[in-house]
Parts: structure tokens; C-alpha cells; sequence
């Protein structure tokens, strides 16, 4: 019963799947009135219109009436008041309308009733009549609210996304983030200021303590805490497969200055922040759901703590491995997850959290406007005990500040030679990547530790909540150095904005106290901030995590709040100039459509800080390499414009805001809000491989295998070999004989040697690039994966090679792998080469379908063949749609569409292919999820891009080598 959210789920023979919009529906119980939001804006002297149908078709004739049950009596009824609805019309929407006297302000509810029916009910604000925006948002904010909608779960939890399928920092659209929190937090804050209604604000306060700060059952032993121990170092590695790495107790690390005046302050062992990350709707299976469950399981109905980032800076979100918070040893191996990150001699049961310091800011600084709002409208009050909350958190969030072991800031090299911190020369003062902390759960003789971070990212600062915990009395933590910490944070944040600044205005990626991860040496003429060094891409490299212009956008609008509400002169020295950059990277189109910046490119480095006369940073330099609408960042990117544009006057910074604002209204809303389609060309990477380390084995709460193909080898110069992974297949499962097709994956060729056949393309495959050998040896088929560089190690799916085999011909779903093998080809001398280890685990099940095709590559074979080319231009651009129908009589298993762009034109992106070239002669090649082409069966793709003079259409298309003809 109530309200829900219905979509349609399609799935291809391959496995893939897509999902449809959702829809709204509500279920009743017994016949009821359906009203189309549950809350609505009306400007004084204005109306406003809902609608309402029936649930259920009516035998007779049904009269909904619809009247004001209390609240503001400047709102009334003015048409629609009584409505009917007949056997025939039942489910077709009428309209209410509503009409504001001249001069009131606040809330009524609205009740829509029939006989033998449940009710509707609507809450009504009336705005003032310059409130245009006001309006806007309440409409908005009633289709976010909306339970159809799916925004939120039952307990209402915000997803990140109302869709499933999404992959960013989540890899599960119902999953959900503190970021995502902390907007809830920030909508209410704005309704209260609508609405003068504070009672949701506190509630998604509430929400948040209840579901997304571990309870002192998800951390029972922080009382076994020693803080003068307060952790043991573990180097960070580079790359996946360079872990688990191990624990080193050998390694100083310093006291915790912080632990005793937070215990003092609040009288409790327990941290108060939010985990980053939690899975919603429980789909890995954990079950650590709030309130002390650890690996309850699939059958927990509640949300449950998840991990995932854990491997160094190039795991990108496609290689992460779920992992619980709690870890019991009951799913994974056989010390559950815990040795796929570190090693250690054993492993007791234990839990883990790691708070996002943007998150818990972001949540401090919609407390800050709350209680500003509340006070203007004479509710302080109302909203205090919340307000004091953030506090509490904002005196946790400074753990951010210190290093990672809380060794001493500044030119810190070397694990053991870098000194041991004293006291708060071991924070830097920034807000950092994270905090994290944990221990058993054995609470009769248990440890617990806490770590900070060294990574600093000038997207994660917040120089409005760092003034408001260090500067507004409602907001300064109870600690005896929190207010003091904060107002040192608020200058070295300012400071570090100046130094990141680059020649053209943007902001630059951050710093670190320890390079790598490990305290280890710097590139030689490194510059630094205090002692520690400037790292272009802080924390993850894949992709560079300065690339994104939305970090430019949220930091700059923190700022942009400090500067409104302070009017402080380094703020605006900062804002001055990204400004003056930003806008000269935003287009505004005539129909309100808009472009602003999207990737961004960086070179050089800021001058070293010398906080006395800081250097000009001539040397490094921002380009914009491609751009969006995407209305997230569009409208981070609108607010800073408007904060800054309210304390300096300037008009085109007014004047972009608004447009940017209007644009989004008029071209980008649908039933579920405001949105844009998106490009996402790194979907291709759902078959990338996720890197398990030799041997282990087992086993998730779904009952999924976790294993891996894995081997290493060792090699050696001044010979020539070719070290090979051979994968034999045949249509008999023979143990004896010649097979009738050899894989051959070529890790390292050395000298003057060659795979059988020729070379017939590249593809990607198990997340690497490979030139592809097609051939024979007289006795069987060879299908060859050479590697553009030598590959010493590598965990794999072998399945990935085999889908591209049976993609290419060369092998049948109904095939057996007969045997796998790890070596070499020595062709002369080769002393000294050795395979260190080799191991795969076979998992055994009915023959058939091994899947789609490991990703796209160079196919073989031809076809007949249509093409219908559809393109929509304007002066300087357009799009093109690409329709591609096999016409032969039998199905097409790979594919790539040769054709020929006219003069002047130029693709800058594209959707659902790869592209190969840009202009004149180019190829679209297929992706992993439509690889596949059957007799009579279609596939499209699309691009967009640039063009000069006369549009005029592509021309010359061929399928795989075989000309089509052009619809």
C-alpha cells in the first residue's frame, strides 16, 4: 500500500539489462482520491493548479470536493471545488485551483474528499509575489518528496539516483552517499526558509543520526582506544594488484591530540560522523544494517554499511571490490575481505568507517543557514538542538586535518625518518580526503584505531562551514581547541585557494604530506605548501581527479557564501578571477540551452607558497577540453554566481546565474524533476577486470564467486621468447590430440618475433588494450593477444578472452575449455626465465552462452547490410542518429561501420560505438552491450559534433568491409 515507484527491466540474451523512467503509482487499500503533488507554491495575488483523478473506476457517478481544512486563510478554492467523475472519466486528471490574496504569506493544507474514498491532501504555501523562484522551488520540491518518484527508500533514505543502473563514485544507483545527506539537509534547510516549517530539516537530521553515523553498537570498543597508539602504518600502493600490503608495527606513528578533549567535551569513546557510503536497499547482501547487525545477511530488510575504495589511486569505480563494514569472516574468504587489502598475521573480526569531510562540512553548512533563516523568522529556537548537532560534528570533522599516522606536517620522507608529530603541529589545517576509524567487535578485550588523511583536494573545502564552526556562536564546537582549530583552517584554507590558483583563475588539484601514499621521495623540483607537495590528481587517478569542472563549481560557491556573508577580501581575490575564467568558458544559447566547462586539462605547477608575497604561478596552466549541461554542476556552478554577484555588484555574474537557472526550468524538466541525458562513453569499462590476488577464493552473500586467473613471471634481456597464457578450446571435451582453437595471450614478446597469421586490429579486453593476430598453424586456429608493453603480473577473467574468441568465429557458446597453460616460446637463449607462479580456479556449470563479448575489437566476417543516417544541424554543430539493419541471413557477431564526415565537420562525442577518428575517414565500432547484430535485427548510435559551411550528410558506409546502402 501508499506510494511507489514502478519501472520496466529489460534484459538482452547476453545478460545486460536497462531500465525504463520510472513511473509514479499509488496503491490503496480501498478506493482514494489521487492528488499530483503533495505540496504547491502560490504567489500573493496569484494562482496555482494541482491535479486530482480517482484510484479505482467507480460504479456511479463519484464528487470529489476539495476545500481548505486549515491553516492560511489568505489561500482558497477557486475552481475545481467540486468535481465529478463517471465510470468513463475516472482516471482522466481535472484540475484544482488555488488562488493567494494580495498581501499574506504561509501555509494551508488542502484536502480533495469523496464519498467511500480516501483523501488527498496538499500543502499549500503562499510567497510573496516577487518569489518567482520560491515557486519554482516548492514545484521542484514537491516532485523530489513525491514517494512515487523514488527518490527515497521506505525509511526515507535519499538514493543517490532514482535509477539502479549508475556507476560514479557509487557503482549502485540505490545506494547512497553522506554527500547525498547532505543535500537532503540542504533542501529542508531551504524549504524551512519557504515555508518557515523547520520540522523537516530536523527530521532529515534525524534520518541521517539514525542510518548514517554508526551507533555505538556499529562501534562498541573505541573505549579500548589508546591514543598515544593510535593505528598501525600501512603503505599505500599504486595499483590494485599491488595488494594486500602489509602492516608494519616497525613504523613511528604519533598521539592523537584530539581524542581526550572530544571524550572530556561530549563524555563518550564514539566518533560522531557519517559513513561515505551505504547500500540502500541491502542488494550485495551484507546486512550490517545500523544498530550493531554484522553480516546479518541477503534476508536484513534495512540499509547496510558497505566499503569499496580501498587500493591505491588508480582503483578506479569499475575495479572496487564491496566489502562490509562489519567483516565476521561469514562472506569472502576465509578471513573475509580483510586480506584482499592488508596483510597480517591473523585477522579478527572487526568493523571499519570512513567519514567524506565534504559531506560532514556541507552538513555543517546548511545547519549554519538554518539556524540564520530560523532566527530571521523569529524560530531559533526550533531549530537549535539540530544546530548543536552540527557542531558536535563539525568538532569531529577536524581529524581531517592531520596527517594519516599524525606524523609532523611538512617535508616528510621516508615511513620511519618522517618525525612523529607533537601535538597539532601534525595538522595541515586543510579538509582532507577522509578520516577513518574502527576496531573489534569483541568487546571484552577489544582495540579500536583512527587515521586522518594526507591528501589534500581544493574541491573539498569549505571556507563557509570552516567560519561558521570557528566564528558563529551557535556552531562552535564544545571542545576546548575546536573554535581555535577552525579559524586557523579558515586562513590555511584561504591560503592554499591562492596557491592552487592557476595563471587563467581556476583552482588546481591539492597536496599531500605523503607522496604516494608512503612517504616516499618526490619527483626532484617538486613545489609545496607548507612542506607538503603539490599532486595534481589527489587520491585517484583513473579518472585524474582534477579533471572534473564540478570541483571547481562546489568549492567556489563555499566560497562564494564566505565572501556574501563576510565580505573578505581574500575570498574575493579568489573569486575575482575564476569568475572572470569561468564565464569566459560558459556559452548561453538564444533558447536558454547553455554549455559550461566539463573536463579540464592541467600543466605546470604553482610557484612554492611563501605566504609573505605569493608567487604569480605564471607556470601553470588550465584548458577546457570538452563541455556539458549537466545541471548538477550547472547549478553549483549558478549559485557561486549568485553569492558573488550579491556582494560585488557584478552584472554579468548576476546575469549568468539567472540565465543558467531559467535555461534549466524551460528546457530540462520532467515528471521527476530537472535533467539531462548523458554521454557516458566509460560504460564501455562494465567488462574491466577486477583484480584478485592469486589463490583466493570465495564467496559473496549472493552467493557469487570471487576468484581469479592469476599468474607472474620473470623476465630477462638479451634473448629472444615470447612469455604466452594459452587457452585451448574445443568442440569435444577432449584431454588428448590437437584442439581445435589456441587463445594465445602474448605478455612479453622479446626480439624479432611474431604471433601466427596477421595482425587484424586492436581490442580491449579484461581492461587492457591488445593488437589482435589472427591465424593458423596448419593444425588448429590461433587467435592472439599481444600486449603493447611487457606485463610481469596480471589476476584475470579468462572468459573476457574467450567471448572475444567466440565473438570472432573462431569458437562456439557450446565449446569446451579443454586446458590452460602458462609459459614460454624460447627462440634463443632464455636462461634464467621462469613462470613465479601461475594458478586459475575453474568454476564448472551447464555448457552454453559464456556471455557478450569481453569488448570491442577488430571483426571479422561480412554482412548485408543497411544504413538510415538522420542528422539535426545548426549554425556550427549537430547531431547525427545512425541506424545499422543486417539484411543477411545470418547474424552479425561484432561489428565496425567505416563511413566519411564531409569537409568541416568534426565528432566530439558519441554514444553507444567507439569511434575511431574524428573526421574524414572514420569507424564506429561496437560496444560490449551490442556487439551483437541478428538476421533482420537493428543497432543504432549517435554523435554529435562540429561542423563549417553547408551541412551535408556522411556518405561511403560499409559494414565490416561490405558496402550498405544509405536510407
Amino acid at each position: 500500500m501508499g506510494s511507489h515507484s514502478l519501472l520496466a527491466k529489460a534484459y538482452d540474451s547476453l545478460g545486460a539489462s536497462a531500465e525504463s523512467t520510472p513511473v509514479g503509482i499509488t496503491v490503496a487499500a480501498d478506493p482514494a482520491v489521487v492528488a499530483s503533488t503533495t505540496q504547491l507554491a502560490v504567489q500573493q495575488g496569484k494562482s496555482a493548479t494541482y491535479d486530482v483523478k480517482l484510484s479505482t473506476q467507480p460504479s456511479a457517478n463519484v464528487t470529489v470536493t476539495t476545500a481548505r481544512t486549515g491553516g492560511n486563510t489568505g489561500l482558497s478554492v477557486t475552481g475545481g471545488a467540486s468535481l465529478t467523475f463517471t465510470p468513463s472519466n475516472w482516471s482522466t486528471a481535472q484540475k484544482v485551483t488555488l488562488t493567494a490574496d494580495s498581501s499574506g504569506t504561509g501555509a494551508a493544507t488542502f484536502e480533495s474528499t469523496a464519498p467511500g474514498h480516501g483523501k488527498a491532501a496538499v500543502t499549500v504555501t503562499q510567497i510573496a509575489a516577487s518569489k518567482a523562484y520560491g515557486a519554482r522551488f516548492l514545484e521542484l520540491y514537491g516532485k523530489i518528496t513525491n514517494p512515487a518518484n523514488g527518490y527515497f527508500s521506505p525509511e526515507g533514505i535519499p538514493y543517490h539516483s532514482v535509477e539502479t543502473l549508475i556507476v560514479e563514485a557509487p557503482d549502485h544507483g540505490h545506494e547512497t552517499t553522506s554527500e547525498a545527506y547532505s543535500y537532503l539537509l540542504w533542501l529542508q534547510a531551504m524549504y524551512g526558509k519557504i515555508t518557515s516549517d523547520w520540522t523537516k530539516f530536523n527530521g532529515a537530521w534525524e534520518i541521517m543520526e539514525k542510518y548514517m553515523i554508526p551507533t555505538h553498537a556499529d562501534q562498541p570498543t573505541n573505549s579500548f582506544y589508546t591514543a598515544s597508539k593510535p593505528a598501525t602504518y600501512g603503505p599505500e600502493e599504486d595499483t590494485p594488484q599491488q595488494y594486500p600490503t602489509a602492516l608494519d608495527p616497525s613504523v613511528p606513528v604519533s598521539s592523537d591530540p584530539l581524542a581526550g578533549e572530544l571524550k572530556s567535551a561530549y563524555n563518550t569513546d564514539d566518533v560522531y560522523g557519517m559513513h561515505w557510503i551505504q547500500d540502500v536497499d541491502n542488494t550485495y547482501g551484507f546486512g550490517n544494517t545500523p544498530g550493531g547487525k554484522c553480516e546479518a545477511g541477503p534476508t536484513e530488510t534495512g540499509p547496510s554499511y558497505v566499503n569499496t575504495f580501498q587500493r591505491g589511486p588508480q582503483e578506479s569505480v569499475w575495479e572496487t571490490v564491496p566489502q562490509p563494514t562489519c567483516d565476521a569472516s561469514k562472506y569472502g574468504g576465509k578471513n573475509g575481505y580483510l586480506d584482499l587489502f592488508t596483510g597480517d598475521k591473523s585477522y579478527a573480526k572487526q568493523c571499519k568507517y570512513t567519514t567524506a569531510p565534504d559531506a560532514d562540512a556541507r552538513a555543517v553548512q546548511a545547519a549554519y543557514w538554518a539556524d540564520l533563516w530560523a532566527k530571521q523568522q523569529g524560530k531559533g529556537s526550533a531549530v537549535s538542538g539540530t544546530v548543536a548537532k552540527a557542531a558536535k560534528m563539525g568538532d569531529y570533522l577536524r581529524y581531517a586535518m592531520y596527517d594519516k599516522y599524525f606524523k609532523k606536517i611538512g617535508n616528510c620522507v621516508g615511513p620511519s625518518s618522517c618525525p612523529a608529530g607533537t601535538g597539532k603541529d601534525a595538522s595541515h589545517y586543510l579538509m582532507s580526503w577522509y578520516y577513518a576509524w574502527g576496531g573489534s567487535t569483541d568487546t571484552s578485550g577489544g582495540w579500536a584505531w583512527r587515521i586522518g588523511s594526507n591528501f589534500a583536494h581544493s574541491g573539498y573545502q569549505n571556507p563557509l562551514a570552516t567560519y561558521a564552526l570557528s566564528a558563529h556562536a551557535d556552531l562552535k564546537p564544545k571542545s576546548s581547541t575546536g573554535a581555535a582549530d577552525w579559524s586557523k583552517s579558515l586562513q590555511r584554507q584561504m591560503e592554499f585557494y591562492r596557491w592552487l590558483r592557476s595563471d587563467e583563475g581556476a583552482i588546481a588539484g591539492g597536496s599531500t604530506n605523503s607522496w604516494a601514499g608512503r612517504y616516499a621521495t618526490p619527483p626532484a623540483g617538486k613545489s609545496t605548501f607548507y612542506g607538503m607537495y603539490y599532486d595534481q590528481q589527489p587520491v585517484y587517478h583513473d579518472p585524474p581527479s582534477n579533471q572534473w569542472f564540478g570541483f571547481q563549481a562546489w568549492s567556489m560557491e563555499r566560497v562564494a557564501e564566505y565572501y556574501q556573508q563576510t565580505g573578505n577580501a581574500a575570498a574575493k581575490a579568489v573569486l575575482d578571477k575564476w569568475v572572470k575564467w569561468a564565464l569566459s568558458k560558459t556559452t548561453i544559447n538564444p533558447d536558454g540551452t547553455y554549455q559550461i566547462p566539463s573536463t579540464l586539462q592541467w600543466s605546470g605547477q604553482p610557484d612554492t607558497w611563501n605566504p609573505s608575497s605569493p608567487g604569480a604561478n605564471s607556470g601553470l596552466h588550465v584548458t577546457v577540453a570538452d563541455y556539458t549541461n549537466d545541471v548538477g554542476v550547472a547549478a553549483a556552478y549558478a549559485k557561486t554566481l549568485t553569492y558573488y554577484g550579491a556582494k560585488s555588484g557584478d552584472a554579468k555574474a548576476k546575469s549568468t546565474a539567472k540565465a543558467l537557472l531559467d535555461g534549466m526550468w524551460s528546457n530540462y524538466q520532467d515528471s521527476l524533476g530537472v535533467a539531462v541525458p548523458e554521454t557516458r562513453s566509460d560504460y564501455s569499462r562494465f567488462d574491466d577486470s577486477v583484480y584478485v590476488p592469486s589463490g583466493w577464493t570465495g564467496k559473496t552473500p549472493n552467493g557469487e564467486t570471487i576468484d581469479s586467473s592469476s599468474l607472474s613471471y620473470n623476465y630477462v634481456n638479451d634473448a629472444a621468447y615470447n612469455a604466452s597464457y594459452d587457452i585451448w578450446l574445443d568442440p569435444t571435451p577432449r584431454t588428448d590430440g590437437v584442439n581445435r582453437t589456441e587463445i594465445m595471450i602474448w605478455l612479453n614478446k622479446v626480439g624479432p618475433i611474431q604471433p601466427i597469421g596477421s595482425p587484424v586490429g586492436n581490442a580491449g579486453v579484461g581492461g587492457r588494450d591488445w593488437q589482435v593476430w589472427s591465424g593458423s598453424n596448419g593444425m588448429n586456429d590461433v587467435l592472439s593477444f599481444v600486449a603493447p608493453s611487457a606485463i610481469t603480473s596480471w589476476s584475470f577473467d579468462v572468459m573476457d578472452f574467450v567471448r572475444q574468441t567466440v565473438s570472432r568465429g573462431l569458437a562456439q557458446n557450446n565449446w569446451y575449455m579443454t586446458s590452460v597453460q602458462a609459459g614460454f616460446e624460447p627462440w634463443q637463449n632464455g636462461a634464467g626465465l621462469g613462470v613465479n607462479s601461475f594458478s586459475s580456479t575453474v568454476n564448472t556449470g551447464s555448457s552454453g552462452d559464456p556471455g557478450g563479448p569481453g569488448g570491442p575489437g577488430d571483426p571479422g566476417g561480412s554482412t548485408a547490410c543497411k544504413v538510415a543516417y538522420g542528422a539535426n544541424s545548426w549554425q556550427g554543430g549537430f547531431t547525427a542518429a545512425v541506424t545499422i539493419t543486417n539484411t543477411g541471413s545470418s547474424r552479425v557477431s561484432g561489428w565496425k561501420l567505416a563511413f566519411t564526415l564531409p569537409s568541416g565537420q568534426q565528432i566530439t562525442n558519441a554514444w553507444n560505438a567507439n569511434m575511431s577518428g574524428s573526421s574524414g575517414a572514420v569507424t564506429a565500432s561496437n560496444m560490449a552491450h551490442n556487439a551483437e547484430i541478428a538476421a533482420g535485427g537493428q543497432v543504432t548510435f549517435g554523435f554529435q559534433g562540429t561542423s563549417s559551411g553547408a551541412f551535408a550528410r556522411a556518405s561511403g558506409f560499409s559494414l565490416n568491409g561490405t558496402a550498405c546502402t544509405t536510407v
